[in-house]
């Protein structure tokens, strides 16, 4: 089965999503911007999932973690959860 680890930080609204991706696209660390920002408790870890199968996750997701070129930001991505940005670090 494929796995994949990615990372990801959740926010409540598309807009602020939206400007934590344009930090990210500039410079900032994903890693750092999780930690501040993240509503999630992986926030902690700045985002990081460690690895899951297909399935694993909510739809909107998995759709995107298992096809999104690896190393690259996607989002915002709309669950039911909020809006995240997501960046798939390996899968195989």
């Amino acid at each position: 089965m494929v796995q994949a680890t990615a990372r990801h930080l959740l926010v409540d609204s598309e807009e602020k999503c939206q400007a934590l991706k344009t930090e990210i696209t500039n410079g900032a660390d994903f890693a750092d911007v999780a930690k501040a920002n993240s509503s999630c408790p992986s926030g902690a870890q700045g985002g990081d999932l460690g690895s899951f199968g297909p399935g694993m996750m909510v739809k909107e997701f998995d759709e995107v973690v298992f096809s999104a070129p690896l190393n690259e930001v996607q989002g915002p991505v709309k669950t039911q959860f909020g809006y995240h940005l997501l960046e798939v670090t390996s899968r195989g």
